[in-house]
């Protein structure tokens, strides 16, 4: 038996009926189709290509009513959150159907659902950040300094590792250990999975080393697991940054020794204990076409263009940061960034209503968090 059709009712300052229905006779009625509902119109929505109608509503040349009542429609149908895709037409009904499986919970718990995660001793009770570390940039080592935080004090650590933390950014050392630099890095990652709420998420903007060979993002996701944090995904940031070199000669055209350019970066993602975070309803910010873009998760974000502004050689740009903190977090809840840079999380926290922290052993780069957080009016 077919599914019903959605049924929108659209108010109508006059009898618009004949007017419109010309209009709604081009589409098949087993996609859309316009009734009478007493004084008002009543549409039956199966599918449809909203772009193209959209056009329609656009063009439509009749009386101010029935315009009035056109774009009301169409406000209706737009404000649908939830379909799926067939062509460029948007199936708003019976497009689950396919997803239902009998018994999933219980097929689910016999597969062993992120069965590495389990036997974690993770505390459940939340606490506060003490109120002295709210909304501050912290000039320390991050390792050192995380220490004072509580267990569970923060929702969401968003972070982009630099590659050379533990020496000063402006000795340019590119010949350092790579043994040593994961011991530190896991060891600060270590006190962020602590600081972490239970339900919270912590999400790492990394590229793999490949002029080095080291796949940095398997290495860091491994890290987390064997921490019994459970993998929630992982986002490709498309950077479309095709200005790079190609290869070197020695492998030009040649099998012996190919080698790979990325135009992306990987966004690792993990929650701490539970896949779920507790929060209100009312103080999520993102919105039904924002949460349809972004859970595809291939994100085309141009890079960030003032790094030279900033004086600083590696960062991402704020609509990354922005969309991380939108899908993952709710207003008010604190973000932690333990290599915070110039402070674009912490820039782009404030801007979103959350609370942050950021910390970098930089004093120039604190300074600069500092000024481009004083910058913002809100």
């Amino acid at each position: 038996m077919a599914e019903k059709a959605k049924t929108i009712t659209v108010k109508s300052s006059g009898d618009v009926f004949e007017e419109l229905a010309p209009l709604f006779r081009r589409y098949d009625e087993e996609e859309i189709a316009l009734r009478r509902d007493n004084g008002d119109l009543s549409l039956s929505l199966r599918r449809l290509d909203v772009g193209e109608f959209a056009e329609t509503v656009e063009r439509f040349d009749g009386s101010d009513d029935a315009k009035a009542a056109l774009r009301r429609a169409l406000e209706s149908i737009e404000a649908i959150g939830s379909y799926a895709m067939k062509g460029r037409k948007r199936v708003f009904v019976g497009y689950n159907k396919e997803r239902k499986v009998k018994n999933r919970k219980q097929k689910e718990g016999k597969r062993g659902r992120h069965f590495y995660a389990r036997g974690n001793e993770f505390p459940t009770e939340n606490v506060e950040l003490p109120e002295r570390f709210v909304d501050k940039i912290v000039r320390a080592d991050s390792e050192e300094f995380l220490r004072e935080l509580p267990d569970n004090c923060v929702d969401l650590v968003f972070t982009s590792p630099p590659y050379n933390f533990g020496l000063e950014y402006s000795s340019n050392d590119d010949d350092h250990d790579w043994e040593r630099y994961f011991e530190k890095l896991f060891a600060i990652f270590d006190e962020c999975v602590r600081v972490t709420k239970h339900g919270g998420r912590i999400i790492v903007n990394v590229q793999p080393l490949f002029s080095d060979y080291i796949p940095s993002h398997h290495l860091i996701s491994s890290h987390f697991i064997k921490r019994k944090m459970i993998w929630k995904g992982e986002i490709l940031w498309e950077k479309n940054n095709y200005n790079c070199k190609y290869t070197a000669w020695g492998s030009w055209k040649s099998p012996s020794n190919p080698y790979l350019k990325y135009t992306w970066e990987f966004l690792e993602v993990f929650a701490k204990g539970s896949l779920k975070k507790e929060g209100s309803a009312d103080r999520a910010d993102i919105t039904p076409d924002e949460f349809k873009k972004w859970v595809v998760a291939k994100w085309s974000v141009a890079p960030e263009r003032d790094m030279k502004k900033y004086n600083h050689p590696a960062m991402f740009p704020e609509e990354l940061a922005a969309r991380a903190m939108k899908l993952f977090s709710f207003e008010g809840d604190v973000v932690l960034d333990p290599f915070n840079g110039a402070g674009t999380t912490t820039v782009t926290a404030k801007k979103l209503n959350r609370r942050f922290l950021g910390v970098d052993v930089s004093e120039e780069y604190c300074k600069t968090a500092e000024r481009r957080l004083g910058e913002i009016f809100l």
